[in-house]
């Protein structure tokens, strides 16, 4: 009985009035996440009325700068490079900070690139800001970002000094573990094309009250965006490109964070990314309806109803990993990350023929350590075995057609340690590149100890030894 009406409350949770007079954050056990450490400063925060004076402080700008050529990036519309930006400041910085200063300071547009989503799914559109835009805009990070970042919820991992996409991870897997078997994945259509500038804005108010500051953000917010030499006027969205961008996403789903810990529930956001869990459909679906309009009435913000489900965590994916179905789920790698890494290494393969084996894996190199990196917290070696097996026959297919000719496989299988009679018969089989290579007589010429020798990560051993050293 104790149980069922445990369920039911959380069924309940979700509706605006459940908890009235229940403002405040919730109390946290220390379970519920990992602490956040604290911001690091090298001084006292600033007077939410002189911010500006904090943000143009030389010390402050000089750790800018540092970020901003080390980030390297694109030049912008006026085509300066970040090499060319303390050259270009020393005669022009004190006017941009006497503009910065008086509040009169006006932003460059930002340079309009799309690039593919991740599957192919469509266009992201990246603003790409001016070099000096950049430097001011880091510059405004730097200083608003301990100013917002100890009120933001322990439940956001994105973005923030001391937190990672690894830690939510971890926590996801843990309230699966503790009953919550099933998830309500948002996805927020559009998100930083679609953000209101004024909700935003009133956000951001709450805590800078200069004017200034204020003035200089929401410009960067409208600046135009230059598409094929055209500038066209933005009323809404905060381009993704610029250091302010993260940031200003935070503070805006932060009311988001507050709201779904007013109600009790355990979520986990990255971002736009937010998994909310819960112990039934039921419960799922009246959340997902209730948030839907939660984010739509006080944030302005769609819900993608076709990305977004309530389903089983096994079936689907938070931050490239999955989970399994067991009592003690285990992480594992989603199907869709490991199809964009094939994706990338596919294209490296593509510029390597004609080209040697230490090249191709030259390439692919730095691509399979980050990828394992990233991915160390899985913990079903299967894909990592998988992705090897599928690795070498890559390698071997790419040998196979740069041997070309029947002549030349025979030649090659027989110097390779392959009898005469079979070398000659591998050789005009009249098979393809893929069926070769993944033959015994390519096994044995080309084993995989000469992929070893010549440099090519093993993902299985690289994910050990990832794991023996945390």
């Amino acid at each position: 009985m104790n149980f069922a009406r445990r369920q039911d409350a959380e069924e309940r949770d979700e509706k605006p009035d459940a908890a009235k007079g229940s403002r405040g954050r919730n109390p946290r056990r220390p379970e519920d996440g990992a602490p956040t450490p604290p911001v690091e400063r090298d001084r006292p925060l600033p007077q939410t009325t002189e911010v500006m004076e904090a943000v143009v402080e030389r010390e402050n700008m000089v750790t800018a700068m540092r970020r901003v050529v080390a980030n390297k990036g694109a030049a912008g519309v006026d085509e300066m490079t970040v090499q060319a930006l303390k050259g270009y400041l020393k005669e022009q910085w004190p006017g941009i900070k006497e503009q910065l200063l008086a509040g009169t300071y006006q932003p460059q547009p930002v340079r309009g690139v799309e690039i593919p989503k991740p599957g192919g799914k469509g266009m992201r559109q990246l603003g790409i800001p001016t070099a000096v835009d950049r430097l001011i805009q880091q510059a405004i990070h730097q200083v608003l970002q301990p100013i917002f970042d100890g009120g933001f919820s322990e439940s956001s991992y994105g973005f923030r000094p001391g937190r990672s996409a690894h830690q939510a991870v971890v926590k996801a897997r843990e309230y699966v573990a503790s009953g919550r078997r099933w998830v309500v994945d948002i996805d927020l259509e559009k998100f930083f094309d679609r953000v209101n500038h004024d909700v935003l804005m009133a956000r951001v108010a709450r805590k800078v009250k200069d004017k200034r500051v204020l003035r200089v953000i929401r410009r960067y917010l409208q600046a135009g965006i230059m598409r094929e030499g055209v500038v066209s006027v933005r009323t809404e969205g905060t381009p993704q490109g610029g250091p302010l961008s993260p940031l200003l996403s935070n503070i805006l789903l932060d009311d988001l964070d507050k709201e779904l810990e007013r109600r009790g529930h355990a979520f986990c956001r990255y971002a736009d990314d937010c998994n909310i869990y819960v112990r039934s459909r039921r419960a799922g679906e009246r959340v997902k309806a209730s948030v839907t309009r939660y984010l739509s009435g006080r944030l302005r913000l769609t819900v993608n109803q076709e990305k977004s489900a309530v389903e089983r965590p096994w079936k689907r994916t938070f931050l490239g990993y999955s989970m399994t179905s067991h009592r003690e789920p285990r992480l594992t790698i989603a199907a869709a990350s490991v199809a964009r890494l094939k994706a990338k290494v596919r294209e490296h393969f593509r510029e390597g023929r004609g080209r040697s084996l230490t090249w191709v894996i030259g390439q692919i190199g730095p691509v399979l350590r980050g990828w394992v990196s990233y991915f160390r917290l899985a913990e079903v070696k299967g894909v990592f075995e998988d992705l090897d097996k599928w690795l070498r026959h890559k390698m071997r297919a790419l040998v196979w057609r740069q041997w070309k000719r029947p002549y030349t496989r025979a030649r090659n299988l027989m110097k390779r340690g392959v009898e005469k009679v079979r070398a000659w018969r591998s050789a005009i089989n009249g098979r393809g590149p893929w069926w070769n290579s993944g033959a015994a007589h390519t096994h044995q010429a080309l084993p995989t100890r000469l992929f070893t020798q010549l440099g090519l990560v093993s993902l299985l051993a690289q994910h050990r030894r990832l794991q023996l050293t945390a």
